[in-house]
């Protein structure tokens, strides 16, 4: 065998191995907002006027959104790009994308009631729970997740201006990634096949 073949040989193999090696330090890599204190328990109440507590998505994944229903740009952006997100992997894999609930909470308990929210989550994804509560409710929750809220006033009455996040949370309710905002849903569809399991 020639030094031409067998450098050829090399720089496969060596190429091969570095695919191989990149690939399983993906499959270890620690989620990014493992240890986090981002999450905690709620009880809220949902687009239907049930109570809903944290508790109740034991075993699921869960998109976590904060917003308002009156946001006139960032959060109808985000949500539509979580719900494109979410029908492109309910494509690829049903059986895990199941395992997925996302769950939009809003800041403005006021004006966001249950019959307003039904309304409004309907329009992204037909699993898309909206869940409100009182201002104290919606405070413990907002700052469980470590997202800032503000009510401003305006001439016409008030608007919102809140933290936009996406959190990725697993099974018990522990913080796994943010999602990005801020890309496409493709992106947001990658994140999840990378770790929902």
């Amino acid at each position: 065998m020639n030094e031409t073949a067998k450098s050829r040989i090399f720089l496969i193999l060596s190429l091969f191995l570095g695919v191989l090696a990149a690939a399983c330090s993906d499959a270890r890599q620690e989620p990014p907002l493992q240890g986090a204190a981002i999450g905690g328990p709620f009880t809220l109440t949902d687009q239907n006027g049930r109570q809903v507590r944290d508790s109740d998505f034991a075993g699921k994944y869960r998109i976590v959104y904060f917003g308002f229903a009156n946001c006139p740009d960032v959060c109808p952006t985000d949500l539509a790009a979580i719900g494109q997100a979410l029908r492109q992997f309910e494509k690829s894999d049903p059986a895990l994308a199941a395992k997925v609930q996302p769950l939009f909470i809003t800041v403005d308990p006021e004006r966001d009631t249950p019959a307003a929210l039904k309304q409004y989550v309907a329009s992204f994804h037909p699993r898309l729970i909206g869940l409100t509560g009182s201002p104290q409710q919606i405070a413990d929750a907002a700052k469980h997740y470590a997202v800032y809220y503000s009510k401003e006033p305006t001439p016409e009455g008030y608007r919102m201006n809140h933290a936009r996040i996406i959190f990725l949370m697993g099974p018990k309710g522990e913080p796994i990634a943010m999602l990005p905002h801020d890309q496409t849903p493709d992106a947001i569809a990658a994140e999840l096949e990378r770790w929902v399991r």
